[in-house]
């Protein structure tokens, strides 16, 4: 409460103007209040206007790709990209100078009563509120991609598929770092971050193309869907690290095998761990009788190992697969999978709107002379992860007559993997612009390619295959008829 002082201590003849207790000016507390319950209330409206363009730019410009069978994930990329920076400028976020403007604002100016005053406080605010949120939205989604990763499918896949990931991830790291620092002069952190980038790839994108094609269960769709696992897997290590050496500043040798040794037994600690914990896990799971005991205590398990993660200098999003993995060995698994998918339709497109939202592709403008080093950059990036993935193939070895070609090519797409490595890289601010946007487009143009690309080289190789199959089946028809 506020302690007034007597009314006798203010009346006074000569100074009668300021003898009301109750004026409004700057220094009042009740004042001070009253605009702390306003900017509240206006970054709260701010945060819902916000999230009505992100959920209305995913949901629209997904919709556009998924009807020409290209990967919704780039849709929200791409709706991101309307929204933000680059265009509509809707969403604001920090700029360079540290000034955030954006329609949003200049909506809320007009019709919510938003003084110039507030205006940059409330700005903040709602910047701060809807990047947390896109950080959630990123733990969600690795947290998804354990619970649909097989631990058993892991071991099982063998030296194939593993040296395969290894290739993967190394060739291109090695050659898209030393060549950014050598061609580029691009700072040490910064060419590590972006070579990393180069190491993810899709297995989401990649299993849907299988699928469709009917090459899921073949030789080379085994090792392409066992290497994308474990390759998701040194991935998650891999940006563990580059995502801690940006948050100190500094590469040295001690802190690199530190991060490595620490991510590895982190990561296998908690799953060995879980494993022996995750039968009272169930059992406790069955004894809750409120509503959402499964959900809330899963979501409990895996924000607990993403804050342990995020506490010994690791990412957060480490912790969160950790739970996803070891969660998916238990019997309750295909029932969280059900329960956890409206929660990622939430929280997920967020995180990719505002990884599009941020990113200004301006820089990659041909026609603006400054913009040739993004633009080259872009292109060497682009170069480095479609070679650093096809000769995945060549790694392949004990299997004559298979088509190498092929898992190369189911290895390039980096979809929402790499969407990841360029949030996370955007968020710590080391990053360019031109670098950033680089990454995006590398992105986006693996994700296009690859899946026509995939279709073309089993359908080149199976052409005859399947003309025989074909005829096998029409000759079984007709023996079922006689």
């Amino acid at each position: 409460m506020v302690d007034l002082i007597p009314w006798t201590t203010f009346v006074s003849l000569n100074n009668l103007t300021s003898a009301i207790p109750f004026s409004f000016n700057s220094t009042s507390p009740l004042f001070a209040t009253a605009t702390a319950a306003e900017s509240g209330s206006l970054v709260l409206v701010g945060v819902l206007l916000s999230l009505v363009v992100i959920y209305l730019a995913s949901k629209l410009v997904g919709e556009i790709c998924a009807r020409i069978n290209l990967p919704p994930v780039l849709g929200e990329l791409i709706g991101g990209v309307v929204v933000g920076v680059s265009a509509l400028n809707l969403l604001g976020f920090p700029g360079a100078d540290g000034e955030i403007d954006s329609l949003i604002l200049t909506f809320l100016q007009s019709t919510a009563g938003l003084t110039s005053e507030l205006t940059p406080s409330v700005a903040e605010s709602i910047s701060e509120v809807i990047s947390v949120l896109s950080e959630l939205g990123v733990i969600i989604l690795l947290f998804e991609i354990g619970l649909e990763s097989d631990l058993n499918e892991l071991i099982r896949v063998g030296p194939q598929a593993a040296l395969v990931a290894a290739v993967g991830v190394a060739v291109p790291f090695a050659i898209g770092t030393t060549g950014l620092i050598a061609l580029f002069n691009v700072p040490v952190i910064p060419a590590i971050f972006a070579g990393a980038a180069l190491t993810a790839t899709s297995i989401g994108i990649t299993a849907k193309v299988l699928a469709e094609i009917q090459r899921l269960t073949s030789k080379e769709g085994q090792i392409i869907i066992g290497a994308a696992v474990l390759d998701d897997v040194l991935g998650i290590i891999v940006l563990a690290v580059v995502a801690s050496l940006a948050k100190t500043g500094e590469i040295e040798i001690s802190n690199i095998v530190y991060l490595i040794i620490g991510a590895t037994i982190f990561l296998i600690g908690s799953i060995l761990l879980g494993r022996l914990l995750s039968p009272y896990f169930v059992i406790l799971v069955d004894q809750l009788k409120t509503r959402g005991q499964l959900i809330l205590s899963s979501l409990i398990f895996a924000f607990i190992l993403s804050y342990v993660g995020a506490a010994i200098q690791l990412e957060a999003i480490l912790g969160a697969f950790a739970a996803g993995l070891v969660l998916a060995e238990t019997e309750k698994r295909k029932e969280l999978e059900e329960q956890l998918i409206p929660i990622a339709d939430m929280f997920v497109p967020i995180f990719f709107v505002v990884v599009g939202a941020k990113t200004d592709v301006s820089v990659l403008n041909p026609f603006n002379p400054e913009n040739r080093e993004g633009l080259i950059i872009a292109t060497f990036l682009v170069v480095v992860a479609i070679v650093g993935k096809i000769v995945t193939g060549a790694a392949v070895f004990g299997q004559p007559g298979i088509n190498r070609l092929a898992i190369g090519i189911g290895m390039i797409p980096r979809g929402e993997v790499g969407l990841v490595f360029a949030g996370v890289g955007s968020a710590t601010g080391i990053l360019s612009e031109s670098l950033d946007a680089a990454i995006i487009v590398m992105v986006i143009l693996t994700t296009f390619l690859a899946p026509p690309l995939l279709r073309v080289v089993f359908q080149d190789a199976d052409q005859p295959e399947g003309k025989v199959v074909q005829e096998s089946k029409s000759l079984s028809e007709n023996l079922d008829r006689i």
